[in-house]
């Protein structure tokens, strides 16, 4: 496909307009357009884990996954991120086993954090590109340099953790990434089981005597 644009993932980043989200960023290859793309907070510990190079203690969902294929002699040939509407990526993984190739569907983070794991190159069109890329201005380079060199904006927020050493940072980061999620879960829940009740408190066994 002569439109095919080629990608590389530039990092991640807190997501301005999703409260409790990232924006995993992609970055054409030849060019100077940029696509944010909305993720969930397990995947953004998982493709940042893996964009520093640092191994968890047990292996991770998309490393399951790529030991997997690799274990069965099936190669991830590339990702192509197919469609865009209404701000939602679709993409699909090209898998080769070397008598015929398939293609599967899968979410543009999870296909993200196989790929990385695999080498695979990442591909998109070039009119989605058109669509939802951005064009940065160019900024300093000293900046520039430390913004784009580590994946969960960890280096410009080491010192909110205390730490100095980037690896050190992120590990830290993933780490208050899966405390923030138990916390909001948490919160959900108990705001749930409030509702559950809420206008028959008379008739409700937990809260019966308690009115």
């Amino acid at each position: 496909m002569d439109d095919r644009v080629k990608l590389k993932v530039m990092g991640i980043t807190y997501s301005q307009i999703q409260n409790g989200a990232y924006a995993l960023v992609l970055a054409e290859e030849n060019g100077d357009r940029r696509i944010p793309i909305i993720i969930g907070t397990a995947e953004a510990q998982s493709i940042a884990i893996r964009l520093e190079h640092l191994t968890p203690p047990r292996p991770m969902t998309h490393d399951l996954f790529a030991s997997f294929a690799q274990g069965f002699g099936i190669r991830l040939r590339e990702v192509f991120v197919y469609h865009y509407e209404d701000g939602v990526f679709s993409s699909e993984l090209l898998f080769d086993d070397g008598t015929r190739q398939i293609r599967i569907d899968s979410r543009t983070s999870d296909a993200i954090a196989i790929a990385l794991r695999t080498q695979s190159p990442i591909y998109t069109t070039e009119k989605i590109i058109s669509e939802a890329g951005i064009i940065f201005q160019e900024e300093p380079k000293e900046k520039k340099k430390e913004e784009t060199k580590t994946a969960a904006g960890v280096a410009d927020r080491a010192s909110a953790f205390g730490m100095e050493g980037k690896r050190a940072a992120l590990s830290k980061c993933a780490g208050a990434m899966w405390r923030c999620e138990r916390k909001r879960r948490r919160k959900k829940a108990e705001r749930a089981k409030r509702g559950a009740c809420n206008g028959r408190r008379d008739s409700c066994a937990d809260c019966k005597g308690n009115v």
